[in-house]
């Protein structure tokens, strides 16, 4: 398993994978005329090779490739999720074709984990179409996995629930964010759906209740710090969480985005009951559980909402149907490899 982050105190790479996300990283704090302009040319062109070997070698299983895709993919929506307190590089013309390229290959590697043929044999009928949706998930080994219904309900220690919401950051921690972005155009049944999961997010106006609020009380709890957080994501926590962002904010993905947030949501309350139980059997404080109690009931009224006003709608186009059951599939496999990794015995 890859833990390994950076840091600005972290020292220099010997990994030439690494060294290429340092290098690219480093650029994000000029604006994107100074990034534009110092990158033409031949210089240009190696940072593309050597982002196209660290794709290459993430496709061919190579586990470290694969981190530096992730880490430096997530940095670049960094520069298009959060204000800035200096110059940024968002709005470059190369960062724009790096990003894309990772997202290219990041796509592809999850098509190619979808059985052939499976989105050529969707039902037509909406209803038999979600059906179809849920026995899937039921059917997919993430599926009640023994990462929360052994580990973590029965045997996590308090690290291990220390590192478990630093990984679970990248989605819980932002999920309001990709509700805004991912509703812009829609409108009607759906576009009030979002607005109303979006609301319950912002704690229906109070601020003390505000999701990523209650979620950060986790961090606080644990005494996390940013550097730290940093330094602990692993490779396929930085691929569900830059999954959910690749997907809520392209409008011509927005089908995959319904696919993809909707399972997150569904699946969310069977797992945050595990995640309850093992913080009261480890007597933690109260605080810090208030986010995962309360999704336990808020994400399945959530998760009905989104099927029948948000999925059932949109399953009419073949177009959508085939786009939702894709974000389906690609949330149900990189949650999987997340939670495989996660294991113990994956560890050992």
């Amino acid at each position: 398993m890859l833990t390994a982050g950076r840091s600005e105190a972290a020292p220099v790479p010997t990994d030439p994978f690494l060294s290429t996300v340092d290098e690219i990283t480093a650029w994000f704090a000029s604006s994107p005329e100074k990034v534009d302009a110092a990158l033409s040319g031949s210089e240009r062109e190696g940072v593309l090779s050597r982002v196209a070997g660290i794709n290459d070698a993430a496709a061919a299983g190579d586990r470290q490739a694969l981190y530096a895709q992730q880490f430096l993919l997530d940095r670049i929506y960094r520069l298009h999720t959060t204000l800035p307190e200096q110059e940024s590089a968002e709005g470059s013309v190369v960062v724009h074709e790096i990003g894309r390229m990772l997202e290219t290959a990041t796509s592809q590697a999850q098509d190619a984990l979808v059985e052939p043929g499976l989105l050529d044999e969707l039902p037509s009928e909406p209803r038999r179409y979600l059906s179809w949706l849920k026995q899937t998930a039921r059917n997919h080994r993430v599926y009640k996995h023994p990462y929360y219904h052994e580990f973590i309900r029965n045997d996590a220690t308090e690290n291990d629930l220390r590192n478990y919401v630093m990984q679970e950051s990248v989605v819980d921690g932002r999920f309001d964010d990709l509700l805004a972005m991912m509703q812009v155009g829609t409108a009607g049944a759906a576009k009030l759906e979002i607005a109303s999961n979006f609301w319950d997010e912002m704690g229906n106006g109070d601020p003390a209740e505000v999701h990523t609020h209650l979620f950060n009380k986790i961090f606080e709890v644990f005494e996390i710090p940013e550097e730290e957080l940093e330094r602990s994501l692993s490779a396929t926590s930085l691929l569900n969480g830059n999954l959910a962002v690749l997907l809520a904010r392209y409008r011509a993905l927005y089908g995959e985005s319904v696919g993809f947030l909707g399972m997150t949501e569904w699946m969310a309350p069977d797992r945050f009951v595990q995640v309850v139980h093992a913080w009261e059997r480890l007597g933690l404080p109260d605080v810090g559980i208030t986010y995962h109690r309360l999704h336990i009931t808020i994400d399945s009224q959530h998760a009905q909402g989104w099927f029948h006003n948000v999925v059932l709608p949109a399953a009419e186009s073949p177009a959508m149907r085939r786009a939702i059951a894709r974000g389906v599939l690609w949330r149900l496999n990189s949650s999987a490899a997340y939670l495989d990794e996660r294991m113990p015995s994956a560890a050992a």
